[in-house]
């Protein structure tokens, strides 16, 4: 079975085990938390992603790593997916979990590529833009640099993107001319 489909049943009944116990926002925090711990700890990630090392070893440092920062409902999911030998996409559900999350909430997560920080009328007009895109959801903006870019910007926005960068016009204008 595919990892992403078993990773959205493992979210979805920890959204619902949250919406039960009325712990939905700690869950939701306790998942944030979580994802940004591993992207930026690599050696956590191949630790939870390698098959040799034992799941209680990799449920002990769970339990060390999380156990004071994370309600005690989601260090409980955190061993039973030890206990179900699927640590593996631990990180997979929990990315998972926030896209049911915001999807439960009515809100759309964009991330914006630019070459230079967004100035708070560019923010708002990128938020009207995705906000009209998805039929007036909630917008959370995710800002990135790029250094690269050499004007213009790209959008994402969950599988659709908006190239409107000076590389991809002139790559198109580059493509007309050999055309």
């Amino acid at each position: 079975m595919a990892v992403a489909t078993v990773a959205a049943r493992y979210a979805k009944s920890l959204i619902d085990l949250a919406q039960e116990k009325g712990l939905t926002e700690t869950m939701y925090k306790d998942m944030q938390f979580f994802k940004k711990t591993v992207d930026q700890s690599r050696p956590l990630l191949l630790m939870l992603k390698n098959p040799i090392v034992r799941a209680e070893k990799k449920s002990a440092i769970l339990k060390a790593v999380f156990a004071k920062r994370v309600d005690p409902v989601t260090m409980a999911f955190f061993e039973i997916i030890a206990k179900k030998n699927r640590e593996p996409i631990m990180d997979a559900i929990a990315h998972e979990f926030i896209n049911q999350y915001d999807r439960l909430k009515g809100v759309e997560r964009a991330t914006v590529i630019t070459t230079v920080p967004l100035t708070e009328a560019l923010r708002k007009k990128f938020s009207d833009m995705v906000m009209k895109t998805t039929g007036g959801k909630v917008v959370e903006l995710e800002e990135k640099i790029d250094s690269k870019l050499i004007g213009g910007y790209v959008l994402r926005v969950g599988d659709q993107q908006i190239d409107g960068s000076i590389r991809s016009q002139l790559n198109d204008l580059r493509l007309q001319f050999l055309n």
